[in-house]
């Protein structure tokens, strides 16, 4: 195992991934549709804790925390698996731009930034989606050229909501999971 490989799995990182996972997973049963017209585009704000966390520990980590949530949201799932798929994709999306980009450059103003390509990439990926996995799997392939539209705009009011919230609660919640995580690990 690689020196790099030992940090990144430290006994305090993977309890706070598995505590990411768990707070993403409880939030995704807290939706609620945001237009009368289609009511299956229901919003959550379970990406909150995924941004927090790829800016916190990177995109691998919360890449696997995506996919934990997943993989908990099968067993309740009514869409077999293909919501589940599709949230994976959309998440992994809004996620890996900011994540990655954050190792490189950080700041205020530049974290403003990767949220805003976040949501542009998050929206695009949305569109791609809906348009060829989730909207066909359930037979309704067609109606998607009507609702188009209500998909653009509630995936622009869902990821610019979430890049608030992070934008806001990001950098005081850093250091205190830095903290916390260096008393465990010294």
């Amino acid at each position: 195992m690689s020196v790099k490989n030992k940090v990144r799995f430290t006994a305090s990182r993977i309890a706070f991934v598995a505590m990411f996972t768990a707070l993403a997973f409880a939030v995704s049963f807290l939706h609620f549709p945001i237009f009368p017209a289609v009511p299956f585009l229901e919003l959550d704000f379970s990406n909150v804790f995924f941004m927090i966390e790829g800016f916190i520990f990177g995109p691998v980590e919360t890449l696997v925390s995506i996919a934990a949530k997943e993989l908990l949201c099968l067993l309740k799932t009514s869409s077999g698996g293909v919501g589940e798929l599709a949230n994976f994709i959309m998440s992994a999306a809004y996620i890996i731009v900011p994540s990655v980009a954050y190792r490189f450059a950080k700041g205020r103003w530049v974290v403003l930034l990767f949220l805003l390509i976040g949501c542009e990439v998050q929206v695009g990926s949305s569109f791609l989606v809906n348009r060829y996995i989730t909207f066909p799997f359930y037979g309704i392939a067609e109606m998607f050229m009507e609702v188009w539209p209500f998909v653009i705009y509630f995936n622009i009011i869902k990821s610019v909501a979430i890049s608030v919230i992070v934008f806001f609660v990001y950098k005081p919640l850093s250091r205190f999971i830095k903290s916390v995580s260096a008393k465990f690990s010294g």
